[in-house]
């Protein structure tokens, strides 16, 4: 703060000079001015004045996975980077994967629509590059994806196959049971990586091969997917508790929970009350091989399982979600006495509604043409569906569609969970 003296006031008291107040002062009156001016003035193109400048057209982008691989030397991402920004590329995530006298560098990009990418990584010096389509899933974070996928596995054993694709993209994973691995077969503890393969001992016995051949494993992501597979054999089996009671028409209640391994003699009673037919056509061959799949089936390893149980504990009904490698196949056996009451048609809208959960572009069923029940069934479903016939075989293959869950069929309601 100053004293300033007017000089054309000699002799007056100097008054005292607040420059922060003046500006205040002089902002209030310009506001005011310039409300008393365009408050209700029309706009400048309707006066014959020039028409506003236009904001800049948003050029649309895209997001991208891009893997390339640059000499471990110091520049060599720089260059890269530069490369891509010089096309207006947004790198939204990085991660590096370490080999010797080279790196795999890993990216997320928002690209503009148009952009050649693959000539922009040429340029900055990238090699061996892929690149396919992002969604909006990709933008999390490594470390928080990598503890949400580890949060999955230790609620349920069958989602290990499920985790380890979300992990290492487009894959192949196959179990192998330890009753079919020779000698020569069997991997050490560490596991073995080979370019394209992982193999890894199963938790259950056997052995887990996962295949990529579109684009070799990296070290960094092995590591990854050893890591998950120690989680899932320290923790053992597990799998949710949880049921729901279905009513059905004419008044009766059964439970609808998961089932497993547990289960086995519960099953095999089952199919002992279950007709020849009915095992022909869930299991497509000789009515007495029908009891030795048991086992497979209700490993969580390969699938989930659902059961349908009445009050004494009878298992009446069984839907299987199978992981077929990168396929994902339905099945159903219902006993003979419990069908045609929408039991069937309950397990197979729950068994669709964990396909989508778990990120499934379709499932299919194997049955046979005669088989109108579980044609209904998936007709029910509401979903787009595809059919392949082969000497009396139908391949009935549903599209699916992130929906919300199917409600319940008419002949049945879901009244309680436990």
């Amino acid at each position: 703060m100053s004293d300033v003296t007017n000089d054309r006031d000699a002799g007056r008291t100097p008054r005292r000079w607040n420059p922060l107040a003046r500006a205040a002062r002089c902002g209030e009156t310009l506001h005011a001015w310039r409300t008393r001016r365009h408050g209700h003035a029309p706009p400048a193109h309707d006066t014959g004045g020039a028409p506003p400048p236009s904001e800049p057209a948003a050029v649309e982008s895209v997001l991208w996975r891009m893997r390339t691989t640059v000499r471990d030397e110091p520049g060599a991402l720089a260059a890269l980077c530069t490369a891509l920004a010089e096309r207006r590329v947004d790198i939204l995530n990085l991660q590096t994967h370490p080999l010797g006298a080279h790196t795999v560098d890993e990216f997320l990009l928002r690209v503009p629509a148009g952009t050649d990418l693959a000539g922009a990584v040429a340029a900055g010096g990238g090699t061996d590059t892929w690149a396919e389509r992002a969604d909006a899933h990709d933008l999390v974070d490594g470390p928080t994806r990598m503890l949400g996928l580890a949060a999955r596995a230790a609620t349920d054993a069958a989602e290990l196959p499920l985790v380890l694709r979300q992990l290492l993209g487009r894959c192949t994973i196959r179990s192998h049971p330890a009753a079919v691995i020779g000698g020569g077969d069997a991997v050490p503890p560490a596991g073995v990586l080979e370019d394209t393969v992982i193999r890894l001992p199963d938790p259950e016995g056997g052995v887990l091969t996962v295949e990529r051949p579109y684009l070799p494993f990296t070290p960094t992501e092995f590591a990854r997917a050893r890591a998950l597979v120690e989680l899932d054999a320290r923790l053992g089996p597990r799998m949710p508790r949880g049921r729901d009671v279905l009513t059905l028409p004419e008044g009766r209640r059964v439970s609808v929970r998961r089932a497993d391994t547990a289960d086995l003699d519960a099953a095999r009673a089952m199919h002992e009350r279950c007709s020849a037919e009915t095992l022909r056509r869930r299991y497509h061959g000789p009515v007495g091989d029908a009891t030795r799949y048991l086992d497979h089936l209700l490993s969580p390893r390969f699938g989930r399982t659902l059961a349908a149980q009445t009050a004494s504990g009878d298992i009446v009904a069984l839907g299987h979600l199978l992981w077929d490698g990168d396929e994902t196949e339905v099945a159903l056996i219902v006993e003979d006495t419990w069908q045609r009451r929408g039991i069937g048609a309950e397990l197979l809208s729950r068994l669709v509604d964990m396909a989508v959960e778990a990120g499934c572009a379709h499932v299919y069923a194997v049955t046979q043409a005669s088989n109108t029940g579980m044609v209904a069934a998936m007709r029910g479903l509401g979903l787009p569906l595809d059919y392949q016939v082969e000497e009396g075989t139908l391949v009935v293959t549903a599209r699916l569609t992130p929906v919300p869950s199917h409600s319940a069929p008419e002949a049945g309601e879901r009244v309680a969970r436990h």
